[in-house]
């Protein structure tokens, strides 16, 4: 936001004082660039303010997204939604009341892999898509880091992760749900395994994998919370009866494989191997977000959008049915 010049950043609030005056006394970058509101209600009553990014931890954010958008403001809200969706189903009927945008931070919606693979598989290009499979881990610690500087030193970690049903699916796999989503709609039905393996917290899930039941498709999506150290195997494939793409690793990204069974417009018949530019995460998401609320350009996605795949998220965790 600070690096963005159709941004001006208004200030931060921070309800934890104590983490407040530790950003404050670092004198590091952001935090020294900002000015710092000792009161939630002086940036959500600030009338220069026209939108708010939510950034709480996943078990706090809905209400301060609620707070937001009763206060009249335009929502760049880290995602996910929350686990209570009669809320946020409200949350999103007033934002269309008040014609407000919320915009959930999936961090891979201008990644220009998955942006391209999504235009192939719904312009026809890949036939009808009857497979996709997502794959997306990382290496969580059980504890918290020790660091009151490091922004997940209270997020980034097991024992934080499992207050949300679901675990590392909840935190993480959404992420490829927003893709398979866009793609593929509503899934009919959902089944899933949420599984403790290695992790000493007995309540957390760390080994967990979805099955997503389309009328002529499904999808996978696992994602465990104990991969080995980076690189990531993370990959996303999906396959139609005309092709399939195939993209490993997406972070960082590289390649997409693509495959064809007859000839196209833009694609002779056969493999092609495509190169895509490797881009930071949500930096194009705000410049989409800034366009959108000055009417430059309509979202990406809808606010229908952003319900469905909460609730997707949400029945793969078996929070709903």
């Amino acid at each position: 936001m600070l690096e963005n010049k159709d941004v001006e950043v208004s200030g931060v609030y921070e309800p934890d004082i104590i983490r407040r005056k530790n950003l404050q006394n670092s004198q590091g970058y952001p935090w020294n660039k900002v000015h710092w509101f000792e009161k939630k209600t002086d940036l959500l009553n600030d009338d220069k303010t026209i939108a708010i990014s939510s950034e709480g931890l996943n078990e706090e954010s809905l209400t301060h997204t609620e707070e937001i958008v009763e206060a009249g403001k335009h929502v760049f809200y880290d995602k996910p939604a929350g686990e209570d969706f009669p809320r946020f189903k409200k949350i999103i009927k007033k934002a269309k009341e008040k014609n407000l945008l919320i915009q959930l931070g999936y961090m891979f919606r201008n990644h220009e892999g998955f942006s391209q693979i999504a235009k192939w598989a719904k312009n026809g290009l890949l036939g009808d898509i009857y497979a996709i499979r997502a794959h997306m881990s990382t290496n969580i610690p059980d504890k918290p880091v020790q660091n009151p500087l490091d922004s997940r030193s209270a997020a980034g970690n097991a024992t934080q992760m499992s207050v949300h049903k679901g675990g590392i699916f909840y935190d993480l796999a959404v992420h490829m749900l927003d893709q398979i989503v866009f793609i593929l709609n509503r899934p009919e039905k959902i089944t899933s395994f949420l599984r403790n393996e290695f992790s000493s917290i007995p309540n957390y899930c760390d080994n967990t994998l979805s099955i997503l039941e389309y009328p002529k498709a499904y999808a996978l999506v696992d994602s465990a919370s104990m991969e080995a150290t980076p690189p990531m195997a993370r990959r996303f494939e999906v396959y139609g009866n005309k092709g399939s793409a195939i993209m490993e690793p997406f972070e960082p990204a590289e390649t997409i494989r693509l495959c064809l069974s007859e000839k196209s417009e833009k694609f002779s018949k056969g493999t092609h191997i495509i190169k895509i530019k490797d881009l930071p995460r949500h930096v194009a998401s705000l410049e989409s977000f800034v366009k959108n609320i000055r009417g430059e350009s309509i979202p990406d996605r809808t606010l229908d959008h952003e319900l469905l795949v909460q609730e997707t998220l949400l029945r793969c965790t078996n929070i709903i049915k």
